[in-house]
């Protein structure tokens, strides 16, 4: 489904239904491109390409300074998302990719920095081959950031709430945006994966893609393809979503299968504040109905579930 947020003839009641019926059947959905300025898309996208273009050594330069360190370029093989959901055994994903933090974002001064949050305050690195990739990605970061807070109010509607229900929990973000290169990987065994399966961890997830297939995601009737669609924005839901609405909407299981064809995306984890609490949504249980999840903190949930994915170099 595509739910268009800059159409005017597109009346706020079809978006809503549109978002309702998206979510209820599997939490995957499209925006247009054009919900942001065309040139802040095609210079941030045309960037991470010249990065993953650098040689080598230049790249490592902006590596994780330690382990568990979320935000830089992560190598080969290094992160296994599958693990995020148990599977320590999961071998290295084969993709590359470049991670930037909320202080990006305009938000990023209130973020709290103290305890264990001072994780998500980590300070994002950028390459210095490439000056103009931060001010660019910046922008990118933020205009995406509007597109996820009115996707949100879309949301809170579709769940017969406020329009600005959501707002206290999402004010303070921290959101990470991360480029992904996928090198051709012709001939490969069926089990190698690009990206093993896993689920979203925050709120939202708005991707990017080029023309090369490979995204996949699970449905009761097993693995399906997502045809890219570069004019289009992927947007799927996340675990928050899920523990909200008392898993009504689900944080649906993808991967990306390889191909030979390099692919490159770029994805935009929306997320809670750091020390939002989660939990079920009054518009989400039946009367006696018990919530599902716990209640849980954003950005605690967000740390445990990063750093199971990354190999600290004891396996």
């Amino acid at each position: 489904m595509e739910l268009s947020l800059v159409d005017p003839n597109s009346p706020r009641s079809a978006q809503v239904e549109t978002m309702r019926d998206a979510c209820a059947a599997n939490g995957f959905f499209r925006v247009p491109l054009s919900s942001i300025p065309a040139d802040i898309a095609a210079e941030a996208w045309g960037l991470a390409k010249a990065f993953f273009s650098l040689p080598t050594a230049h790249k490592e330069a902006v590596g994780f300074p330690e382990p568990g360190y979320p935000y830089g370029y992560s190598e080969y093989g290094l992160e296994a998302l599958a693990r995020s959901l148990g599977d320590h055994d999961a071998v290295g994903d084969m993709k590359e990719s470049f991670s930037v933090g909320p202080d990006c974002g305009v938000h990023a001064s209130t973020v709290p920095a103290t305890g264990a949050s001072a994780w998500i305050r980590s300070v994002s690195l950028w390459p210095t081959q490439i000056p103009e990739l931060r001010d660019a990605w910046e922008r990118y970061y933020q205009a995406l950031a509007v597109v996820a807070a009115e996707l949100m109010s879309v949301m809170a509607e579709a769940l017969e709430l406020p329009t600005d229900y959501f707002e206290p929990f999402i004010d303070r973000p921290i959101t990470s945006m991360r480029a992904l290169h996928y090198p051709a990987v012709p001939n490969q065994a069926p089990s190698a994966l690009r990206a093993g399966a896993h689920t979203d961890y925050g709120t939202l997830t708005i991707l990017r893609t080029d023309d090369v297939a490979g995204l996949q995601i699970h449905t009761d009737d097993g693995w399906w393809d997502v045809p890219p669609d570069p004019d289009t924005f992927v947007v799927n839901l996340g675990d928050t979503i899920a523990q909200w609405t008392n898993d009504r909407w689900r944080s649906t299981l993808h991967r990306v299968v390889p191909g030979a064809e390099p692919r490159q995306s770029m994805a935009f984890f929306h997320m809670a504040n750091w020390d939002a609490t989660i939990e079920c949504l009054p518009t989400c249980r039946t009367h006696g109905e018990a919530p599902r999840h716990q209640p849980a903190q954003a950005g605690p949930w967000l740390m445990r579930k990063f750093q199971s994915t990354v190999d600290s170099g004891d396996r």
